[in-house]
């Protein structure tokens, strides 16, 4: 997810294609907006660069077109 917004409370506003997510930040330090993060139970949980973040979203859309997934 890509941090679109700073909240207050050590939250931020975070972007995954359409859908836009409250989480809480309290496990990394300087979370800024553009930063890409890894969200887990409401948490993000690590940092990612923007390469690995575009291969990670890359790989999902793979996944979700295969016959691998079913919905």
């Amino acid at each position: 997810m890509k941090i679109t917004q700073i909240l207050p409370q050590q939250q931020a506003l975070a972007l995954a294609g359409d859908v836009s997510l409250t989480v809480a930040t309290p496990l990394l330090e300087d979370v800024a907006v553009g930063d890409y993060v890894i969200v887990h139970a409401g948490f993000a949980i690590e940092k990612l660069s923007e390469e690995a973040a575009e291969e990670t979203k890359r790989l999902l859309r793979e996944l979700a077109e295969s016959n691998l997934v079913r919905s």
